[in-house]
């Protein structure tokens, strides 16, 4: 792990709000050079402390669909089985294992209620799904992505 000063935080503010934002603009926005900017980035990649560059689609910009959180406890032993099932549903955006009361979270994304209402009709059909809890995720004012 890296020790990361006052730019290097100020990259990777400028690049979570827009990944693509030129090396020059970093640069005229920090107040160091585009060389200097552009071998910091680069330290930052190759050490692992920025992982990948992303987008966010104009859907979750605009907040239009429906987020959700599932908490899903499993039968026995078959998470790996319930897992790779839902890893399968394209409204999947994630999937955690975790531990206490619940085995699995999934993170939803659907385009609108009653897709939403029939995609967690298909979850909770799975077999090795004991029991499920659904929280509709109704604004977001931090995430990773920003």
């Amino acid at each position: 792990m890296i020790t990361l000063d006052d730019l290097d935080h100020s990259l990777i503010s400028a690049l979570r709000h827009n990944a693509r934002t030129p090396v020059s603009s970093l640069a005229a926005l920090t107040g160091a050079s585009r060389a200097t900017v552009s071998a910091r980035i680069d330290r930052l990649v190759k050490s692992g402390t920025i992982a990948a560059f992303t987008i966010r689609t104009g859907t979750e910009l605009s907040g239009s669909g429906v987020r959700a959180i599932v908490l899903i406890e499993v039968l026995g032993k078959m998470a790996d089985r319930v897992a790779a099932q839902l890893r399968g549903l394209p409204q999947v955006r994630a999937l955690h294992s975790t531990n206490g009361r619940w085995d699995l979270i999934a993170e939803l994304e659907d385009r609108d209620l009653g897709t939403f209402d029939e995609t967690l009709h298909k979850i909770r059909l799975i077999d090795g799904i004991n029991s499920t809890e659904t929280n509709i995720l109704l604004k977001t004012t931090k995430s990773g992505l920003t």
